[in-house]
């Protein structure tokens, strides 16, 4: 059975009890090595292929995370979708500790991490104004409505490099721009799915609000992780009823984002090059 659905559970959600038929399938990538071995295992009758972002142990920073190599390896797999989970802290009053929201947009306060494949030879630029998959998100913002969640759908993510928590200014600053939920991880997943043509969706987990709240001024890792272990059944329950009802054969706007993205002329492109990205250029690039 192929493996289409990929899953990314972020802080909090390292496994999944509903998971069988376990395989662990190591994987090395022309960009190094995933953050660990994928689960290949069956979930509600579907194969998926399941990731631990921050490896075993959640050992690896938002910073040290190989973005790439993680995005990749889904794509040698084979998947068309993923869901991710992460925690996230809340930048305004209606997103509440324990709320799950499915942004629509991102805001970008990264400094220096690689969000490409492209270089070494070859330039793509993927549309990027839309950053999630709109059917994904629907989807299991439905199902989350289903299993009794409080959910917000859209809203707008502001990645941040961490790995420490914002500044008081820098809470109140990001407030002003319009910014609801704050986190450290999304962002590059998202820019390098869609160039590898993976529809993206991610479930944010509030765990507190962000230091400008007079309750909240001091973010800790324990209030975090209370309120993650909390909510980790759930999280769990949502990503199996999104996995059971996601129909595998639907086209996706992202399917086709290379589409018109490879701006160099094919026989300008490095041999290497082509045949280190050939699970993501090979359709277009003979």
């Amino acid at each position: 059975m192929a493996v289409r659905i990929g899953i990314i559970g972020g802080s909090g959600l390292y496994d999944m009890a509903e998971l069988t038929d376990r395989e662990e399938r190591v994987l090395s990538t022309p960009f190094g090595d995933p953050s660990g071995p994928y689960v290949l295992a069956t979930l509600r009758g579907k194969r998926v292929a399941f990731l631990a972002r921050h490896g075993a142990g959640h050992r690896l920073t938002p910073t040290e995370l190989n973005y790439r190599a993680n995005i990749f390896g889904m794509k040698m797999l084979g998947v068309e979708w993923i869901m991710s989970a992460s925690a996230v802290g809340s930048l305004q009053e209606q997103y509440r500790p324990m709320d799950l929201v499915f942004p629509d947009q991102f805001i970008d306060r990264t400094r220096g991490r690689i969000s490409t494949f492209f270089g070494n030879g070859v330039v793509g630029h993927v549309g990027f104004a839309h950053p999630f998959s709109h059917h994904l998100s629907a989807l299991a913002a439905d199902c989350a409505d289903a299993v009794g969640a409080r959910v917000h759908r859209g809203g707008t993510y502001l990645c941040m490099e961490g790995p420490q928590f914002s500044t008081l200014a820098e809470s109140r600053l990001y407030r002003t721009w319009g910014a609801d939920i704050i986190g450290m991880t999304n962002l590059q997943e998202a820019k390098l799915a869609r160039e590898a043509e993976i529809a993206y969706s991610t479930m944010a987990l509030v765990t507190d609000y962000d230091c400008w709240h007079p309750d909240h001024d001091s973010v800790t890792v324990e209030m975090i992780i209370n309120n993650l272990t909390e909510n980790a059944k759930t999280a769990q329950q949502l990503i199996a009823t999104v996995v059971e009802q996601l129909d595998v054969a639907t086209s996706d706007p992202a399917h086709s984002a290379l589409a018109t993205a490879i701006i160099t002329r094919p026989d300008a492109i490095p041999e290497k090059t082509r045949r280190d990205l050939a699970p993501i250029i090979g359709k277009y690039i003979k």
